[in-house]
């Protein structure tokens, strides 16, 4: 459990979406979150996080990419320390994996598959970062699934 009240107002969200089904519900909530730590100038995890999360939230697939895109930017300003106080259980390595998976997805879904392809070879080069826990397990599913659909 996270002490971290933003990654706990995010969690919230993520539920709202992923487990209530309350889409709409959680796009607001993201947005407010998003303006209370300052958007893209917050806390680089905060950005990273909401982001990520805020890109399965969205109708449009360029806007999906965009949230991504921040979400990957902001990622390279974590630290493992900052990570672990906020009490996420991953590195700061184990968030790439899902990062690229995502990328990859809204390039196939946008018609630019070498640049699907190639947040698909990111994702796999990083994907050693990862467990062989439900969540391990889940992104190694994604990344089989965008492969196949590139061919």
């Amino acid at each position: 459990m996270t002490t971290d009240p933003i990654m706990a107002r995010i969690g919230e969200a993520v539920d709202l979406n992923h487990r209530q089904g309350r889409r709409e519900d959680a796009r607001d909530l993201f947005a407010r979150i998003w303006d209370d730590i300052g958007g893209d100038q917050g806390d680089p995890l905060h950005v990273c996080v909401l982001a990520h999360s805020m890109a399965d939230v969205q109708d449009d697939v360029a806007e999906e990419l965009a949230w991504d895109l921040r979400a990957l930017s902001a990622a390279d300003h974590i630290t493992d320390e900052r990570a672990a106080q906020a009490g996420v259980p991953l590195s700061v390595a184990g968030l790439y994996p899902s990062l690229h998976l995502n990328l990859g997805e809204c390039y196939r879904k946008l018609g630019d598959l070498d640049r699907a392809r190639e947040h698909l070879d990111h994702a796999r080069a990083t994907i050693g970062t990862l467990n062989d826990d439900d969540y391990g397990k889940l992104i190694r599913g994604g990344l089989e699934q965008l492969a196949e659909r590139l061919g």
